[in-house]
């Protein structure tokens, strides 16, 4: 597509996604405008220094915009998105990255430029925030869901689905309710043991100062969500608190069962409880390890 070695690129947002985003859309198009968008001022500047964008911005300037990515927290996502979408010309495509849908696509389903948008969530990341923490090649065969695809226009959905093929991303179509429900069990659930693992290990430290000392590379991949953001973080359990309250209750019930089994001295099954949950290596041959948002 000829029309992308000229586009003008706003990142809402200027922290890990949309930073990372900017650096592949530099190297893809390098005669693309990327414009930067953030309430802190810090992070602009960051990203000014580290060349992720080429202006600073505002919404005042949305209407020379091709592309609008926003990659805000989404709680703000759902506030300011009908607001992002008053300001853009009509043959802009908008689309998001955030790691819930339904509230998001509730929130501008009855908007006049509902077909200018585009509910996404790629599912990268890594445990860090900020635009130093930014990568070159992010998305690189890692998993995109659209949403509710067909409420957004067939020449919008062209131009960004062109784009993620040439970020060689992998698309994948979900209503936004079956995505928030599959979501939980492997995101937000994984977030929350290692929050809580966290948690319960400082607090134990407290007492045993050696505790760390002892902490290999199995407790450090356990726990390095626990370093997320917990202004990301705190938004999305509370947009998908129902689906995240259920896969608690089974996790939490299958802790207790593991903790029955070793009260009753049934080692035989507990061995067996792992080997059984030893084929979710089989299931997850071929995604990336870092694919974890």
């Amino acid at each position: 597509m000829t029309e992308f070695r000229k586009m003008n690129v706003f990142i809402i947002g200027i922290g890990l996604i949309g930073g990372s985003l900017a650096k592949d859309i530099k190297q893809l198009y390098p005669n693309a405008k990327i414009y930067g968008v953030d309430t802190n001022k810090d992070h602009l500047e960051q990203a000014m220094a580290l060349n992720l964008i080429d202006l600073k911005s505002s919404y005042a300037d949305l209407p020379l915009a091709d592309v609008v990515v926003v990659s805000i927290p989404v709680d703000v996502l759902v506030s300011e998105l009908p607001r992002i979408l008053d300001g853009i010309n009509h043959g802009a495509v908008v689309f998001d990255a955030g790691s819930t849908k339904s509230q998001v696509c509730k929130a501008v389903e009855d908007h006049p430029k509902r077909r200018n948008f585009l509910a996404c969530h790629p599912i990268s990341g890594t445990e860090f925030s900020g635009p130093s923490a930014a990568i070159q090649g992010l998305y690189e065969g890692k998993t995109n869901i659209i949403c509710e695809v067909e409420k957004t226009a067939f020449k919008l959905q062209e131009k960004a689905l062109h784009l993620f093929q040439q970020l060689g991303m992998r698309i994948r179509y979900m209503n936004p309710e079956a995505h928030d429900k599959h979501i939980a069990y492997v995101s937000h659930l994984s977030h929350i043991s290692s929050f809580m693992l966290g948690k319960t290990v400082i607090e134990k430290e407290k007492n045993e100062r050696d505790i760390f000392d002892m902490a290999g590379s199995g407790f450090e991949s356990t726990v390095r969500l626990a370093k997320s953001s917990p202004d990301m973080w705190t938004p999305i359990f509370e947009q998908n608190k129902q689906n995240v309250v259920e896969t608690l209750e089974e996790y939490i019930r299958n802790l207790q069962q593991f903790k029955q089994m070793l009260l009753d001295e049934n080692f035989e099954g507990i061995h067996k409880e792992m080997d059984n949950t030893n084929k979710i290596r089989e299931i997850l041959k071929g995604i990336p390890l870092n694919q974890n948002r």
